[in-house]
């Protein structure tokens, strides 16, 4: 296994890019839409018509870069240095249904139905709803059911905390398809599709400009055509997509950790107590300085852990897991040092420490909670 992700200069140029653009355009009204828990959709479709990264993972041929999930991972995490609910949205645009739907049928050697590639390449605002009411990382313990009825499908059950639920065209769906605790199938559902009822979350404490919502299926009738693979057999993609998600978290981490450390290194340079700057205090010194060394391990983390999701085609579950449980525990670290270097400052919505601290909070318990996958990793570590 490679130690590290060796970036050529797609990369490269692609993270540049990316965080130039953010910088300018990105970064000016984030603590307005945090304070709004405004989503702002112009400025959002501007990922694609600036920079062209919607689609990244995806063929020429559905309107895509045909880049890897490294890069998604580098646009996530230059994002998120400036508005992580932002690009919350993004990730479950990118890697929650573009990626997975196209990556699903590639997986089992079969054409992409042509209504699914069309819907593709139309770059919809979209999410993938997976969590339930009462099932959240016990996703074996869904109760949505898609029953067959003549033409297709009737869903019935509800999911919540869906990312891009309010507003999104479209979602995969997972529901339970048969008796066995295994039998669950992914579905392709429109937005607008009769007996869907979508209703927003309540107000959450972070990641404020990312619209979540709640998605209630009553009889919801969907096609045939709507199954994404076979029958029963959803469970293997979601896993695999689940390593995918989580490193794309562990982004967000990143970002969110090199923001809040570079804010309170120039801080701690220009602040004057008792006639020095504070960063010549041993305490202030120490939060900087085991930022830093934390944020260079989170990074170095990531990437070999993009590089393994690649080398190994998607079975890099067990590091993933890792990455994410070190990565968002990080996040916060260095957000709460930060606060506590600015102090009353980092404490105000004066400087972006605070708004990004309460973004962090939601990477401990997304995509699996941390305590989840030290479950999960102690389990495939002692039975590999």
């Amino acid at each position: 296994m490679s130690s590290h992700l060796e970036f050529d200069e797609i990369h490269v140029s692609l993270s540049e890019s990316v965080r130039g653009w953010a910088k300018t355009y990105w970064a000016p009204g984030a603590a307005l839409r945090d304070e709004n828990a405004q989503f702002d959709e112009a400025l959002y479709h501007r990922l694609d018509t600036d920079l062209g990264v919607m689609n990244i993972t995806l063929p020429e041929e559905l309107d895509g870069s045909g880049l890897d999930v490294a890069a998604t991972v580098l646009v996530i995490e230059a994002l998120s240095e400036f508005d992580p609910g932002m690009a919350m949205s993004y990730l479950s645009q990118e890697l929650l249904f573009s990626h997975q739907l196209y990556w699903t049928w590639q997986t089992m050697k079969r054409e992409i139905p042509a209504a699914h590639a069309q819907i593709l390449k139309n770059k919809w605002i979209s999410g993938m709803a997976m969590t339930e009411p009462n099932a959240g990382t016990d996703v074996l313990g869904m109760t949505t059911r898609a029953e067959r009825c003549e033409g297709g499908f009737k869903l019935n059950g509800v999911k919540q905390w869906i990312t891009n639920g309010p507003n999104g065209r479209v979602f995969l769906v997972y529901a339970r398809t048969g008796e066995g605790r295994r039998d669950i199938s992914l579905f392709v559902v429109m937005g607008d599709t009769p007996g869907l009822v979508r209703t927003e979350c309540e107000q959450k404490m972070g990641m404020r400009s990312s619209p979540t919502g709640i998605l209630t299926f009553q009889d919801c009738f969907v096609p045939e055509s709507a199954l994404v693979g076979n029958l029963h057999e959803g469970l293997r993609p979601m896993i695999r997509n689940l390593a995918a998600e989580r490193l794309g978290l562990a982004a967000q981490s990143c970002g969110i950790a090199k923001t809040c450390f570079e804010t309170m290194k120039s801080y701690a340079g220009q602040r004057m107590a008792f006639g020095r700057p504070i960063a010549e205090f041993g305490q202030i010194q120490r939060l900087v300085a085991e930022s830093y060394a934390l944020y260079r391990a989170m990074h170095a983390m990531l990437y070999d852990g993009v590089w393994e999701l690649i080398e190994e085609n998607g079975k890099a579950s067990e590091t993933a897991d890792a990455v994410k449980l070190f990565c968002s525990t990080g996040a916060e670290t260095i957000g709460r040092n930060a606060i506590q270097v600015l102090g009353a400052n980092g404490y105000s919505k004066a400087y972006p420490v605070e708004r990004l601290y309460r973004d962090a909070v939601l990477l401990s318990i997304g995509g699996g909670t941390n305590e989840a996958l030290q479950k999960n990793i102690t389990r495939q570590l002692i039975n590999s």
